[in-house]
């Protein structure tokens, strides 16, 4: 069986065997009164996340791409490294976001036909940080456990759980099926910005009736400056997938280095009769 998962909050069903789909208001904290110090904190990284949306769509990026599958007794049963020209378009249209993936090989390693290992292929894990976007984050709870530096630097880890019934960011596509995804995990936002500076998340529990046995992502975010602009951008420099079945076990890396802004134009012309 072959396993593809992406975030991609369009949750569209791919055709493929296996698909995860991840459907992954600008406010000021000063509009509403009695809020607690969590309440302020989820505003100023709702806000964060609606111009992250903007900004990341501006961007492209290097992406080098290790894919692991293991042996049942732990050990490596085969590697696979790719390397490509990865950007994502995100946009917003009347509250439901939308992405659009992007990748250009650049090395591709050779697939050994003969040995018909299926991989695990992820995308779109690097986009977690949705959780946190006012249209999906009523679907959650959170829970603010207190501070937790990063290298050395003041951020508060808040623990976040999907609230059956609720909208969820992320569903399983199979078979023409979608199948929430009851995500839990930990965000580390920086309480002045709202800045996320890393996100974890998995599954509650396992969905062994349809073949998940477990589901564990964690995204690390770094600074990148860009000559144009005094603001800094937190955005995805790592993201790590890793997936279970009951037979199979799987883990992909991520990197994304040497972001660059870049700009898009389009020419109309009127062909002539």
């Amino acid at each position: 069986m072959s396993y593809r998962i992406h975030a991609n909050t369009a949750a569209r069903c791919s055709g493929r065997k296996w698909t995860i789909a991840g459907v992954l208001l600008l406010a000021s904290a000063t509009c509403y009164a009695g809020t607690t110090p969590l309440d302020i904190m989820l505003l100023r990284a709702n806000d964060q996340v609606a111009k992250f949306v903007e900004a990341f769509s501006e961007v492209k990026c290097t992406e080098h791409v290790e894919q692991v599958k293991y042996r049942p007794d732990g050990k490596v049963d085969l590697k696979e490294d790719s390397t490509y020209d990865y950007l994502v378009i995100l946009t917003n249209a009347g509250g439901e976001i939308t992405l659009d993936e992007s990748r250009l090989a650049v090395h591709e390693q050779k697939k050994d036909e003969k040995k018909r290992v299926s991989m695990l292929v992820s995308n779109g894990f690097a986009t977690l940080f949705l959780v946190f976007h006012p249209y999906y984050s009523p679907g959650f709870r959170f829970t603010d456990l207190g501070e937790d530096p990063i290298n050395g630097q003041a951020f508060h880890k808040i623990h976040f759980e999907h609230i059956p019934g609720m909208r969820s960011p992320a569903a399983l596509a199979l078979r023409g099926r979608e199948y929430p995804l009851e995500l839990a995990g930990m965000a580390w936002i920086d309480p002045q910005t709202g800045i996320i500076a890393r996100i974890t998340g998995g599954l509650n529990e396992g969905m062994l009736d349809i073949g998940l046995k477990s589901l564990e992502t964690e995204v690390d975010f770094a600074p990148v400056p860009f000559r144009d602009t005094n603001r800094v951008y937190w955005f995805p420099s790592q993201a790590v997938v890793e997936v279970e079945s009951p037979r199979q076990h799987w883990r992909n890396t991520h990197h994304f280095t040497n972001y660059q802004k870049f700009s898009v134009s389009t020419d109309e012309k009127v062909a002539q009769k």
